[in-house]
């Protein structure tokens, strides 16, 4: 789905990747409805999109509320008119630590925020997305979603679930106006440890782009928004992403290993 002249959502809005997404589907010619907790990292969206804010609108939403995500179509339609897609990038990661020694209060959180919110906002949008002509819906998974990262483990499984929640509606929804595509990044520097509360904790042997180049948020947010145009099955941004993915295929116990390593 182009996005030109199309109104597309955008979860985690105020930030990182998907503050990038929204100035980039405005570039492209496309409103947006940007969503996010942070007011402040909203209206700091908006300023940076210039001439063209007066097609962005900001809605302050915890997406873990799922009535508040319940009344979230019915506001963007009453704003710009219609909506035609929406892409769920908002996530958080957990602390650097084993599952043995993590709380339920920090797995709850992050399965919350990265599955829950992304199931809610894709049921409270699909039905409007149904009555398009054409319709899109983005998912961002992680590489950690189809390959296991010590530490990062009930993240990963967050993010292996928005992947299987992903596929199976593209499935589903295959003989509809309505497409779906799955995205895999790697490594990106975003500030996704500050703002999950993640600080201070163990970090691996490739962060900071010590052993690779981390794609930047613009970056990413151009190859996820080049796979929503190209309606793909899946996207895979980065070029650790990539190779992880081909390694994990061919030998995943290999591969898991490699992972272990890195991190020591």
């Amino acid at each position: 789905m182009k996005a030109r002249d199309k109104v597309i959502v955008v979860t985690g809005g105020g930030n990182g990747i998907g503050r990038e997404i929204v100035l980039n589907l405005l570039e492209k010619g496309a409103s947006v409805a940007a969503v996010d907790v942070n007011e402040e990292g909203l209206k700091e969206t908006v300023k940076l999109a210039g001439d063209q804010q007066d097609r962005v609108s900001i809605h302050v939403v915890d997406i873990t509320d799922r009535d508040a995500v319940g009344a979230l179509p019915g506001e963007v339609i009453n704003h710009h008119g219609q909506v035609d897609g929406i892409i769920n990038n908002a996530g958080i990661i957990q602390p650097f630590i084993n599952v043995n020694d993590l709380d339920y209060e920090k797995i709850d959180l992050v399965m919350d925020v990265n599955f829950n919110g992304t199931l809610y906002m894709t049921k409270s949008f699909l039905p409007y997305f149904l009555e398009r002509p054409e319709a899109h819906i983005t998912n961002v998974s992680s590489m950690g979603g189809f390959l296991p990262v010590p530490g990062q483990t009930i993240y990963g499984a967050s993010k292996a679930a928005v992947k299987l929640l992903t596929e199976g509606l593209h499935s589903e929804l295959k003989d509809t106006n309505v497409n779906v595509t799955v995205v895999f990044p790697g490594g990106v520097g975003t500030n996704i440890m500050k703002n999950s509360g993640a600080e201070g904790t163990r970090e691996s042997k490739n962060d900071e782009g010590k052993a690779h180049k981390l794609l930047s948020p613009k970056e990413a947010a151009e190859i996820i928004i080049d796979g929503m145009e190209k309606d793909e099955y899946r996207v895979l941004a980065g070029k650790d992403s990539k190779m992880m993915d081909r390694l994990y295929r061919l030998v995943p116990k290999r591969a898991a290993k490699m992972i272990a390593d890195r991190l020591g």
